[in-house]
C-alpha cells in the first residue's frame, strides 16, 4: 500500500497523521484540549511523527514520497504557528 514513490503518494501518506490530529484535537475535543498549557503541543507531535515517517521512507531510498511528507509538515507547521501558537491581537 505504501510503496508508491511519487510525490503526490508522499503527500497522502503526509496528510494521514496531521489530519487525524486536526480531526481529534478539533471536532472531538473541541480545541479544548491543552499540554503544558500550550495549544499547539498535540499538533506539533504528529509533525514530529510525520517527520520520522519522512526519514524512514528516505532511509528506504523512496526519496520523492519523503519530499512529499516533508513538504507537508513544513505547510501544517507554519498553520499551526500562525493559527494556534500566535496571539490574536
Amino acid at each position: 500500500m505504501f510503496k508508491s514513490n511519487n510525490i503526490t503518494a508522499g503527500v497522502i501518506y503526509g496528510l494521514i497523521l496531521p489530519g487525524i490530529s486536526l480531526f481529534v484535537f478539533l471536532y472531538l475535543l473541541k480545541g479544548n484540549f491543552l499540554i503544558f498549557n500550550k495549544p499547539g503541543v498535540p499538533y506539533l507531535v504528529a509533525i514530529g511523527l510525520n517527520l520520522l515517517i519522512a526519514r524512514f521512507y528516505s532511509k528506504k531510498g523512496m526519496d520523492k514520497a519523503a519530499i512529499g511528507i516533508v513538504a507537508v509538515s513544513f505547510i501544517f507547521m507554519l498553520a499551526v504557528f500562525i493559527f494556534k501558537l500566535q496571539p490574536i491581537k
